[in-house]
């Protein structure tokens, strides 16, 4: 059977029923005997400062929460401070507790009177010395035997949590929040560690596991350290299923929320994180330093890859938290607004967290109202049934761990991801993540085209997984060392998809260093030049990559449309004369693999265009995808600047997200302005058998003009600020 198209897709029961959300329609009242993971849509949180209990307003915040529609909250209960009334030994009470014993009790009771979820915040990071005395096989031992202090708190220490500090004292803790208070669930932040341990617990259970000792290095060839790998991510769910369990006991609608996740260097296995957790919430707050601005968005179908339509949430600050931990500071709105407008636009519930209940600077709430009384009168729009993409990129956390390793994660793993990524928003193109272990026929059959960056770990299974997948008729673009190792990180003698590539690989280039001063070679001979060269046809030469591999292209391969140059001297510049003007070493493999099609660079423009920025790495990477996918993106916006644009699918509607990052911080934050857009042109895809009956803007309220040409609508936005969301509704 062939892939289908995207619109095909859509109109399938399996599709739908891979996004399907528990609770499509408006919020349910309030009931402790029903699951409620899907309902909120706009959260608080209060990460409490150990003085709150008695200095913060609390009536003014169960009035704020009222004010911006607020259907959930998240509050601090204990860990670190017991902000209520604990009975557990070494679970200290806030200094401030004594005559605010009903600190707690109030504000759950003013919450479920405006029919709010509710959460508890744990945290078990750090103690005290009290507990260091009384238990020291709790705190973290460093590689030197020595107990580690807290960084930032004297007279506290970091807890080993793989031991009895978690599994029990923790469960103490968190059994006791459950069945004092009748809350929804228990939120742990910061509950996988402060690094490996070296303390008698974590050394004997290892040992135990493995009859190894710990290892004191990560490298990610070292099987004592892919070992401990294992072992660690099995403890860490062994912890989530005991707090879960407790939790469940005493409440069974209430769940353990871990906050865990993320991209391909997550620490846990998102696969199984998906398959646990019931909801779960994207913790990336703002940006730092140099941060593109779709990076929550990112998060957001990272999260999405494996949790699929389950609720998760965008928790963000209206303060510049990073690098100096500004944590009560207020910054630009303009800058907030684009960044929880991404999380929206890509799926995400907007979260708030405020550090201290106590307003020091109130400027922000100003924003987060804004934000959270339109999402709240636009809801129904955002009560997502499935995007609109036929492009996925896959992400490799057994890539991370066990090919690139902590040392060379950024270059092998995240930089050619953003590379790619970062190309694909500037076409307007939609596109969803993909999970390493999602490959099956079921999850790859909503896409025409998969993306491997760099994807070097794949396992014999998976390389069948995406032979199968083209043979279906969906197409691949790979880059560099994608499918030579296996899912260990062990290496191959030639590539697992030798045979989609049509090419073996020879060797590396690389000693230890990157390449300078390299070119290619655009060949017009090869059958291929056309689709590969558009709008690069008066290139003589394109400059080349920074890391390489030499292969060689099995027989009945075309001619290649790119050819290698060899790297030329860089200095003196006397010496910097070409030895070669073209060689017959491809560059890049396109072929026509049965009904599918299959592109292979052997190098890194994915990396190289993340760290350059050189736009014809972007126009050869785009006129790949292209060409591969072979069919219209089933979105298509036309326009000056840069935008990430998406589109979703509701019960009764369909919306086409654009949210306006042009903007000369949009690479380094923070934002200071918002700068308007000229017109942008838009065209959609329909799902066939729908009756568009009004279209209309979110943003800028009003009717939109509009086309319909057979299943295509085309209408044209004269100008975003920031944010516009146009609604398509069905008859």
């Amino acid at each position: 059977m062939g892939i289908m198209t995207r619109r095909d897709f859509l109109q399938t029961s399996a599709a739908l029923a891979a996004f399907a959300m528990t609770s499509p329609g408006g919020a349910a009242p309030f009931s402790s005997g029903a699951e409620w993971f899907d309902r909120p849509m706009r959260w608080a949180q209060l990460n409490l400062s150990e003085d709150d209990v008695a200095k913060m307003d609390r009536q003014y915040w169960l009035n704020y929460f009222l004010t911006i529609h607020a259907d959930a909250l998240c509050l601090s209960a204990g860990g670190v401070v017991a902000f209520y009334p604990t009975k557990i030994q070494y679970h200290h009470r806030s200094h401030w507790l004594e005559g605010h014993e009903d600190f707690w009790p109030v504000m759950l009771a003013g919450c479920r009177k405006q029919n709010m979820v509710v959460l508890a915040r744990t945290d078990p990071h750090a103690t005290y010395d009290d507990v260091a005395e009384a238990h020291p096989d709790w705190i973290s031992v460093g590689p030197d035997g020595k107990k580690r202090p807290h960084p930032d708190y004297p007279g506290m220490w970091l807890t080993c949590t793989l031991g009895p500090y978690n599994l029990d004292f923790m469960t103490e803790v968190t059994q006791e929040i459950v069945e004092l208070y009748d809350v929804d669930g228990v939120f742990a932040n910061r509950w996988t560690g402060n690094g490996m341990c070296y303390c008698d617990h974590c050394r004997q259970d290892f040992r135990a596991a493995y009859n190894q000792d710990l290892p004191r290095d990560h490298n990610p060839r070292n099987p004592v350290y892919r070992n401990y790998l294992a072992w660690e991510q099995g403890r860490r769910f062994e912890i989530w299923a005991k707090w879960d369990g407790v939790i469940r006991k005493a409440r069974p609608n209430a769940r353990y929320i871990a906050n865990s996740g993320g991209g391909a260097t997550s620490g846990l296995n998102m696969k199984k994180v998906g398959e646990l957790a019931p909801t779960l919430f994207a913790d990336r707050q703002c940006r730092e330093r140099v941060m593109v601005p779709w990076a929550n968005g990112k998060n957001a179908k990272e999260y999405r890859s494996t949790l699929g339509n389950k609720a998760i949430g965008g928790i963000f600050n209206v303060g510049i938290v990073s690098p100096y931990r500004w944590l009560n500071s207020t910054k630009s709105p303009a800058e907030t607004r684009l960044w929880v407008q991404d999380g929206m636009a890509n799926g995400l519930r907007p979260w708030f967290n405020m550090v201290s209940g106590q307003l020091h600077d109130r400027r922000g709430q100003k924003v987060i109202e804004d934000l959270y009384v339109w999402h709240y009168q636009n809801e129904k729009y955002f009560r997502n049934l499935a995007p609109v993409a036929g492009i996925g990129i896959v992400y490799s956390q057994q890539t991370a761990e066990f090919y690139a390793g902590a040392a060379d994660m950024h270059r092998l793993v995240e930089d050619p991801q953003l590379g790619i990524y970062q190309a694909l928003i500037e076409a307007r193109i939609p596109f969803e993540m993909v999970h390493e272990l999602n490959l099956d026929a079921a999850n790859l059959g909503r896409f025409k085209s998969l993306i491997l960056p760099n994807i070097a770990a794949l396992s014999d299974q998976q390389c069948e997984q995406l032979r199968a997948y083209v043979k279906g008729g969906g197409s691949l673009v790979a880059t560099y060392e994608t499918s030579l190792c296996d899912e260990q990180g062990n290496p191959r003698a030639d590539f697992g998809l030798a045979d989609l590539f049509g090419a073996s690989f020879v060797s590396r280039v690389n000693g230890k260093a990157p390449l300078q001063n390299t070119y290619l070679y655009p060949e017009k001979s090869s059958p291929y030049y056309a689709a590969l060269l558009k709008n690069l046809e008066d290139a003589d030469t394109i400059i080349g990559g920074t890391w390489q591999i030499n292969v060689k292209a099995h027989a009945g391969v075309q001619t290649p449309p790119l050819s290698r140059i060899p790297a030329v001297a860089n200095l003196p510049m006397e010496k910097t004369f070409w030895t070669v003007d073209k060689t017959d070493v491809p560059d890049v493999l396109m072929n026509q693999v049965g009904a599918g099609r299959v592109v292979y660079f052997p190098w890194d423009i994915d990396r190289v265009y993340w760290e350059v920025m050189a736009y014809d790495h972007a126009l050869l990477l785009l006129n790949a995808i292209a060409w591969a996918t072979n069919e219209p993106s089933p979105l298509r916006v036309e326009g000056q600047g840069m935008f990430d644009a998406t589109a979703w699918l509701q019960k009764d509607s369909m919306t086409v997200h654009l949210v306006n990052l042009t903007n000369p911080m949009a690479m380094r934050p923070q934002m200071h302005e918002l700068i308007a857009s000229p017109p942008q042109r838009v065209e959609v895809e329909i799902p066939k058998g729908k009756r568009v009956a009004k279209v209309h803007a979110l943003m800028k309220v009003g009717p939109v003009q509009h086309t319909l040409s057979g299943d295509t609508l085309k209408f044209q936005v004269p100008s975003v600020l920031d944010y516009e969301v146009i609604a398509i509704d069905f008859a």
